[in-house]
């Protein structure tokens, strides 16, 4: 008699030991959770998508090489002439993309913690070795743990989120700089809160030829198209353009991609006011004596706040999802993170808080 198919006997043990990415539901809520842009387009924008979207040739394949969009995205964030361009299907593709191309046997993948999950878990997918080194108490780069482990592990590559993912902060430029030079590998910076930030790597891609940038629109408000780029030399990309997927990136996903770049001011303005709110939500939760808040450049604010898990309950039951961090490393115990959302989401979150706050008091 045939046994019955046992998936830990086929499935690779780090994959059965992974939990998958879990997103929450959040029907009904204040979701500010995500790092998404609050802002829907304007309605003359919106329209003149509408207008098209009829006689989109949804019956054929997309350009596989989304030519006409990248003429838009070079234009749009002044990608140099001599740097090719690569798209994704959102940045987590990319990313996969670099992990299966560099993915010798005893292959390192390397970063910071704590970063984005999935430099860990795409380095798992890909069976490459990851070594993640921690943050000091302060979130700021430990220089001298990161040139040791570069020295001892030699990664094949080196991810860095600039503004770093789920901490907010910059690390320091020059700290940056002697890490790419001491890489036997390439480093790529993830650029995907550049818009809150005001500053970018990119205009030393010329100067360092192991340097990758990788960008996304997702968090100036196109989060649902999926668009993620990679932005480097030809003998980069073009390696990593025979791992791509054919028509990776969708017919309608170009065709309003494009529309919406001819409007570049419209998300520019909306990333000025989530700036502004920032601002002032950052303001808000420094006055509550009961929270650690940490400065931020990127569109959402971490503090660290006593029973974290219970406020973070307490606030969904109020119906506001934000992002519970408490237990996830050891430097963000007892943290929870806040996207920056529209004036009144943010008036109704910090209300809220301070509701809660003030009951433990």
């Amino acid at each position: 008699m045939t046994q019955p198919y046992n998936p830990a006997e086929i499935i690779r043990p780090e994959v059965l030991a992974l939990k998958a990415y879990h997103v929450p539901p959040a029907t009904g809520m204040i979701k500010l959770d995500a790092m998404e842009n609050p802002y829907a387009l304007p309605l003359s924008l919106q329209s003149e998508i509408a207008g098209f979207a009829g006689n989109v040739p949804i019956n054929r394949y997309p350009d596989p090489n989304a030519t006409d969009l990248k003429a838009s995205l070079r234009k749009a964030l002044a990608i140099p002439d001599t740097m090719d361009l690569m798209l994704g299907n959102g940045s987590d593709e990319i990313i996969q993309i670099i992990a299966m191309a560099t993915a010798r046997p005893n292959a390192v993948l390397l970063s910071v913690e704590p970063a984005f999950v999935m430099f860990r878990m795409i380095a798992i997918f890909a069976n490459m070795g990851y070594v993640g080194v921690p943050l000091k108490t302060d979130f700021s780069l430990d220089l001298d743990a990161l040139l040791s482990a570069i020295k001892q592990h030699k990664p094949a590559v080196i991810f860095l989120a600039y503004p770093n993912n789920p901490t907010g902060n910059l690390f320091d430029e020059k700290a940056i700089l002697q890490i790419i030079q001491a890489t036997p590998g390439i480093v790529v910076i993830d650029e995907a809160y550049h818009a809150f930030a005001g500053t970018s790597i990119i205009d030393k891609l010329e100067q360092y030829p192991n340097l990758l940038v990788m960008r996304t629109l997702s968090k100036l408000g196109l989060a649902g198209l999926r668009l993620g780029m990679l932005i480097g030399r030809p003998e980069w990309l073009s390696e990593f353009e025979k791992l791509r997927l054919p028509y990776n990136v969708s017919v309608m996903t170009q065709f309003i991609t494009q529309t919406v770049l001819h409007h570049m001011d419209v998300l520019l303005k909306q990333a000025e006011q989530i700036r502004a709110e920032r601002a002032n939500m950052y303001a808000q939760l420094k006055s509550m004596d009961a929270l650690e808040v940490f400065p931020s450049d990127a569109n959402f604010i971490l503090f660290r706040v006593n029973n974290a898990s219970e406020i973070f309950q307490k606030l969904k039951q109020k119906m506001i999802l934000i992002k519970n961090l408490d237990g996830t490393h050891a430097l963000l115990d007892n943290c929870l993170r806040v996207t920056v959302g529209t004036p009144k989401e943010n008036t109704q979150f910090l209300a809220s808080l301070h509701a809660i706050l003030s009951e433990k008091v």
